[in-house]
């Protein structure tokens, strides 16, 4: 028996379930806002909000005049903070009446209970709650007038809410004037309580309360998250209430769930599905072409995949997880085989069959969670996964992942309840489409126009979804499902998982963020807190494939265009499972990802030299320094092609444990760029940090080419490097830049020796090249450390020869190189040079015998007790015996009590004073001297005795021992007061621990502190603690992974501390004479912030001067923490000091980025897949791991998602730009532990803020544009440097006088010769101090011009040829003309610029130099006017064969 069935959620449409209808248009609430959805956890939470009363009156009578039956509202709704946004819904009470009883305030009773859960525990969601008048007006309407708002403050942290701690007590909630709509207002900060725009009024409140409801647990899948209901509504699948049970969500009870089957699902789309198909493809292609404005370019939007969204709804919302499902197109005569498909060209392709094709599914649902209820419904939703091509694919193959943009969309839906017919029965449902209320809450593509049809025809036009229903309730078991064959591995990875909360409405193109690859290390290399040898790696070091894979952007990418990707969470295993759960499809969250930048820079593909063999002899008789060894001999040379054989235990047991690392900058090969001089740079300077020694910026170095006959050679000569005075001459040294960093164990830490040499085999030391005259950044190179390893010898060394490589961004770079390697979206690598740079080792005598230790450092194994002999003092008599006894650090010299305490000393007598200051004086006068001033002071004395009267002495003598006296009496009323306040500062000096941490940038300092319980009685003792760096582990899985990172054997306990009310602080249950241990971790992602001003630095070094002695930076202030253990009377049971010593961290990579200033910066970074990686540890699974970030900076937004395995993770930045030429810099750490034990990876960023421009030309044509430039509030001498001269010209191009506080107009020429975007930079330099005055980022934005002729010719390769071109000036007067082309390098002109008369021929002639490759080449001739307008544009197609 077949029932059709005409469904509707809006429109005209009549609907059989007017039920679910009305509940469902009632209940639909606003999400929260999207940066919040964010930061949820997992879990959510119920709550119960009690509004008892409103006492006092919260408007002025006179307002309400005129108004008949005034009655008070409240109205709750949820509020976030920092976004300023309202979710959920607004929940109103009934109307009461305003009651006053002699000798009391007026009252309005409620006592109404509001319940809600939510995930968003965060201090900045708040309740608000509104009190509204309703009243009548004489007309008989209604009128609501509101009265006042409150802010209820419901967390106080991400753990609790504020009234969990003492929820019997009531709360009072202060009442302001005005609407809550005054919230959005941006002039309100937080907190908006203090704001002074918020007024309180004066006498009135409510009285409410908030607490936990665990019992809301049971309904949380029937109620919406942030929903505000009360007890007395009606919640479809639960218990209405009654007379006898009023509060239905006191202590809910739940309808019994009846489990339901759908077999034979089926849809058929009108009027086929070919044709339904073929008309949306075409649509959507369409507006492709339309949003891309352009024309057809031969690709077409396909179709990925058919989903099938199925799910339970109580009109509230979703009861579960939606199931997904893939449907699949079967003609109509095909349907009833089993297993029988129609043979497809992939899933990409279009039906190719006449018969009239339907959607099917192949497998049957089981729906656990169904209630016969008339509000419960099931929903369908057909959703189709498209794929579009993204701009320049036209040359590329549709293989290509990253060519394509996957993107999702709703095609139709319906609702059904299917206990309105009660049987088994194949039902025929009508499918809905367009702008109508669905479940899902999606926008759906609209359905046929059907105005003018019958309802019979206009139910067929939508579509039709059959399926065949059961349930457990027929008195009968359900029929098996059939069997099905296991899903196909492309099926396997297109299935997701929906997220925890009900779908909501898929979220539109993201921001535009550029997304970088993450060059990976050789091999990954952990900052982990075990031993260095723990992690496994092979005992030959092979040259690295990714030497030269790094990346540093340069700028953002425009016109990013969104991707998608489907990602797997259900494996081809687990899909062949015959059980239930292995039938559900599950969906992630649809995450739009951008079109990603991946840079992989340079791959070196020879470890040959470059440089012929004459050069390398003026190259090394230069008079380079040599690095020999102790005894004065050469070092051994290293071939850096030559695998390094590494082995730990040769390194630990060489006597020589002193490295002394040698860098030594010989020479820099400039290679010839496009349009530029072959001596475009003049002089560099370097920037680097190797391993957690200070950063280095070098002095300017001059590039001297020594060889006369470059000009003759093809390949450039090297240019040795040459430091320069500071008064500008060159130095008469040694050439090139030498730099020592003297490795002694002495200055590391304990253990740390291990640590360095595994960061010499596994890390890459990055240097940055600068163009020391316009301070622009030429490029970067990457050097592998391995070599540096000496394995026993006295002293090794090794010759590199780097490449020096930039990238640069263009629209339409898309492609696979033939070599199989990617090539980036929108990115290109340029070499800019080579650096011949020679390095060092050579080994020394240690002063300081190294101790062998396994781990790092000493204090992460150390367990902390308040008895042993860090203590501060141990307490006992001061008798001769035990002072002696005494370590030194505990013995003290007496001193005079003024000298110690200044209150003491001012109220002393001023006699005393000046004899105070008179010993101070005399302290540092020689004895001689004392002597001698003293005896005339005696000699004075005496003569006065014997000249003057006695009694003016006697008196004098008599005064003097009155204020001694005195000054006595008040030295011992101050012994006395200060005794207690001396003995109690002893006292916990007895029971004081000392502990010292060595804090590094995002790596936990782990240690465990004794507790012991000295009395006969049991204590709770509370932890008090300060410092929000220092924390105790109050998570048992948290310690037990520090304690076996760390190999601590102490005893482990479960749920042992109890977090103390509001503060949270940790308390602990402790016995009589029982010792416990407390679990501590100090972990800081704070880091010094400052930038050192862009330019060389005048610090010069000697030869044998050690890099190390410079000022260490750091990122970590040393600082002392103390943490008080309290019994329940306030009284010390112990003390603990740490003692935090700041050591620098290891740099893993850094990032350069340029960007307009004030403006949101947007990065999305890519991770390498740490398995795949030579090297990688022995026992790291394939799948991939979660990632978490930290930043060190606050400002900066930070995070990463979790993805499926096998899929990229992404770090996702956003910050906001400084001013130019400001620039910004900040360290992330990575982690792959959720404990964030140590980091991965440290990465250093620089955000370089400069002003943008943006220019539209034409190719050939020259566009013209002014700048302002400002000037400082001194004098300078500027020029003006650009990136690319021979794109961007500049007036004035010399050097000239900037005046203080003036405004300079710049005028720049934009002349691009290629179609396509550009960025540009243009700095401007105080020659004298080499100092960045202003720095412009501009983007050129540019397109082909119209060709107006085109000729074509053949060549020889290898030969160059004349030929001819003519042209007719088209005006009647005459003209002058200027030629140019694009391809200076194959194209020359006979005469570059020629002037004709009105309407006569010219001549233009043209020399083809000889090509030295077969192949075509279009070279376009630019004819421009004297503006440097694009009159005309011949186009030349040149083939050589």
């Amino acid at each position: 028996m077949v029932h059709s069935i005409c469904l509707s959620s809006g429109g005209n449409s009549p609907c059989t379930m007017p039920e679910w209808q009305s509940v469902f248009e009632k209940h639909v609430g606003i999400p929260p806002h999207i940066q919040r959805c964010r930061l949820t956890q997992e879990r959510s939470e119920g709550f119960q909000l009690v509004l008892k009363n409103l006492e006092g009156t919260p408007i002025r009578q006179r307002l309400l005049e005129g108004f008949q039956e005034v009655q008070y509202q409240l109205r709750v709704s949820l509020f976030d903070v920092t976004y300023r946004h309202f979710f959920g819904r607004t929940w109103r009470s009934p109307a009461r009446q305003l009651r006053s009883l002699p000798g009391h305030p007026p009252r309005v009773s409620f006592n109404e209970v509001v319940y809600f859960h939510t995930s968003l525990i965060h201090p900045n969601i708040v309740a608000v709650v509104e009190v509204v008048a309703v009243a009548q007006k004489q007309n008989a309407s209604q009128h609501a007038l509101s009265c006042g708002f409150g802010i209820l403050r419901l967390f106080i942290g991400q753990t609790e809410p504020v009234e969990s701690s003492d929820a019997k007590l009531d709360k009072r909630l202060h009442l302001y004037h005005g609407t809550p709509r005054a919230l959005l207002s941006p002039e309100l900060q937080d907190p908006i309580e203090k704001n002074e725009f918020m007024t309180l009024i004066e006498g009135a409140h409510i009285q409410c309360s908030l607490r936990p409801h665990p019992a809301l647990e049971r309904v949380m899948h029937l109620l919406p998250m942030n929903m505000l209901v009360s007890g007395a509504e009606t919640i479809p699948g639960v218990a209405p209430p009654t007379e006898e049970v009023v509060d239905c969500l006191q202590k809910p009870r739940l309808f019994k769930t009846i489990t339901c089957y759908l077999d034979k699902v089926s849809l058929s789309l009108y009027p086929s599905l070919e044709r339904f198909e073929e008309e949306l493809l075409e649509l959507l292609n369409t507006d492709r072409l339309n949003r891309e404005d352009s024309g057809p370019d031969g690709n077409s939007v396909v179709i990925q995949e058919r989903r099938l969204h199925i799910a339970v709804h109580n009109g509230w919302g979703f009861v579960d997880k939606p199931q997904v499902v893939v449907v699949e197109p079967e003609g109509e005569g095909a349907r009833g085989r089993t297993g029988s498909f129609i043979k497809r060209q992939g899933c990409l392709t279009r039906l190719g069959s006449s018969a009239q094709h339907v959607l099917v599914l192949r497998s049957r649902l089981q729906l656990k969670e169904m209630v016969n209820h008339p509000a419960f419904v099931i929903t369908f939703q057909l959703e189709y996964v498209f794929s579009a091509p993204t701009g320049g694919e036209g040359k590329m193959s549709s293989t290509t992942s990253f060519s394509k943009t996957a993107y999702m969309q709703s095609v139709r839906w319906a609702v059904w309840n299917p206990f309105l017919e009660a049987g088994s029965s194949e039902v025929s449902l009508s499918l809905q489409g367009g702008p109508l209320p669905n479940p899902n809450s999606v926008m759906v593509y609209k359905a046929t126009s059907t105005d003018m049809s019958s309802p019979e025809v206009k139910e067929l036009e939508r579509g039709t979804l059959r399926v065949r229903f059961s349930s457990r309730q027929e008195g009968r078991p359900p029929s098996p499902a059939p069997e099905r064959k296991p899903p196909s591995s492309a099926l396997c990875r297109n299935v997701s998982q929906v997220q925890d909360s009900p779908p909501k409405s898929p979220p539109g193109p993201g921001l535009s963020i550029s997304q970088l690859s993450v060059s990976p290390r050789y091999p990954t290399i952990s900052h982990s807190t075990a031993s260095p040898w723990q992690q496994q790696f092979p005992s030959q070091l092979y040259p690295s494939p990714m030497a030269g894979s790094y990346q540093l952007s340069h700028a953002e990418l425009p016109f990013a265009s969104s991707i998608a990707h489907l990602e797997a969470d259900l494996s081809c295993s687990a899909a062949q499972s015959n059980s239930p759960g292995a039938e559900q499809l599950q969906e992630l969250p649809f995450n739009p990802v951008h079109a990603p930048i991946i840079a992989l820079g340079t791959q070196v593909s020879s470890t040959s030299s470059t440089v012929s063999r004459s050069s390398l002899v003026r190259l090394h008789s230069s008079g380079f320094p040599e690095i020999v060894d102790c005894n004065n001999q050469a070092a051994e040379v290293v071939d850096p092609a030559d695998p390094v054989n590494f082995s730990p235990n040769r390194e630990e047991s060489d006597y020589l444990q002193c490295n002394e690392i040698i860098l030594q900058f010989l020479a820099f090969t400039r290679t010839p760029q496009e349009g530029m001089e072959t001596d475009w740079l003049k002089s560099v300077y370097f920037t680097f940090q190797l391993y957690r020694f200070p950063p280095v910026t070098s002095q300017r170095l001059l590039l001297v080419n020594t060889d006369r006959s470059a000009s003759r050679s093809r390949d450039p000569a090297p240019c040795i490097l040459v430091q320069v005075n500071k008064d500008g001459t060159v130095n008469s040294g040694s050439p090139g830049l030498q730099l020592k960093y003297m490795v002694d164990p002495g200055f590391l830490k304990l253990g740390e020796q291990r640590w360095f040499i595994r960061y010499l085999a596994l890390q890459t030391l990055q240097i940055d090249v600068w163009d020391a005259e316009s301070l622009l950044l030429i490029g970067s190179s990457a050097v592998e450390l391995k070599h540096l390893l000496r394995q026993g010898r006295a002293a090794v060394q090794v010759i590199h020869e780097l490449e020096v490589i930039t990238t640069e961004y263009v629209q339409d770079s898309v492609g696979v190189s033939h070599h199989g390697r990617v090539n980036a979206i929108g990115v290109s690598t340029i070499v800019k040079g080579t650096l011949h740079l020679r390095m060092g080792n050579v080994g020394h005598l240690s002063e300081h015998r190294l101790k062998h230790t396994d781990s790092l450092p000493p204090s992460l194994s150390r367990v902390v007790s308040s008895h042993d002999s860090t203590s501060s003092f141990t307490g006992g008599s001061l008798s001769s015996t035990s002072i002696s006894n005494l370590n030194a650090k505990n013995a003290s010299r007496a001193r005079r009590l003024p000298d110690i305490d200044g209150e003491l000393a001012s109220m002393l007598c001023s006699r005393m004073k000046e004899a105070s200051i008179a010993l101070q004086h005399a302290s540092g006068e020689t004895g001689s001297t004392r002597q001698r001033k003293l005896e005339r002071m005696m000699a004075v004395r005496q003569y006065e005795a014997k000249e003057g009267d006695t009694m003016p002495y006697i008196m004098t003598r008599r005064d003097d021992r009155i204020q001694h006296s005195r000054d006595l009496q008040i030295i011992e009323a101050y012994r006395e007061r200060s005794k207690a306040e001396t003995i109690t500062k002893m006292l916990s000096l007895a029971i004081t621990a000392q502990h010292t941490v060595y804090a590094t940038l995002g790596t936990a300092e782990f240690f465990e502190f004794a507790l012991k319980n000295p009395s006969n009685t049991q204590h709770t003792v509370t932890i008090e603690c300060e410092d929000p760096e220092l924390s105790v582990i109050v998570d048992t899985r948290e310690w037990r992974h520090f304690k076996e990172l760390s190999k601590t054997l102490t005893p482990l306990e479960e749920d042992m501390f109890h977090l103390e009310g509001n503060t949270l602080r940790p308390q602990v249950y402790l016995r009589p004479k029982e010792t416990v241990y407390i679990p501590f971790k100090y972990q800081t992602f704070n880091a010094d912030h400052a930038v050192m001003t862009q330019g060389p630095t005048d610090l010069r070094l000697s030869r044998s001067a050690n890099v190390i002695d410079r000022h260490q930076s750091k990122t970590v202030q040393a600082k002392i923490i103390r943490v008080s253990f309290r019994a329940e009377d306030g009284k010390p049971l112990a003390m603990c000091q740490v003692n935090v010593e700041p050591t620098p961290h290891v740099i893993d990579q850094t990032f350069r980025f340029y960007h307009p200033e004030l403006t949101f910066l947007k990065k999305s970074i890519r991770l390498p897949l740490w398995h795949i990686l030579p090297g990688t540890p022995v026992g790291v699974p394939s799948g991939e791991s979660q990632i978490y970030v930290r930043c060190s900076d606050p400002n900066v937004i930070c995070e990463t998602k979790k993805m499926a395995p096998g899929e990229p993770q992404d770090v996702f930045l956003k910050l906001a730009g400084g001013p130019s030429p400001q620039i910004k810099k900040f360290f992330i750490t990575i982690f792959t532990d959720p404990w964030l034990a140590a980091p991965i990876q440290i990465w250093q960023f620089y955000i370089h803020c400069l002003q943008r421009v943006d220019v539209s030309c034409v190719t050939g044509q020259l566009t013209h544009l002014s700048l302002v430039l400002r000037g400082t509030q001194t004098v300078r001498k500027v020029k003006c440097y650009s990136s690319h001269p021979h794109l961007l010209q500049i007036d004035p191009a010399d050097v000239f006088v900037l005046p203080p506080n003036a405004v300079q107009d710049l005028h720049i020429g934009v002349r691009p010769q290629n179609a396509g975007s550009k960025f540009l930079y243009l700095n401007v330099v105080d020659v004298d101090y080499h100092q960045l005055v202003s720095s412009w980022l501009v983007c050129v934005s540019c397109k082909q011009p119209l060709i107006s002729k085109a000729f074509e010719i053949s060549l020889s390769a290898g030969k160059g040829s004349n030929k001819k071109i003519t042209y007719t000036n088209p005006y009647p007067t005459r003209r002058a003309h200027f030629l140019c082309t694009n391809r200076t390098d194959l194209l020359q002109f006979k005469e570059d610029a020629f002037e004709i008369g009105g309407g006569e021929t010219y001549t233009i002639g043209l020399r083809f130099a000889p090509s030295q490759s077969t192949g075509e080449e279009e070279i376009l001739i630019y004819i421009n006017d004297q503006e440097q307008k694009n009159e005309e544009t011949f186009c030349v197609k040149v083939v050589y064969s």
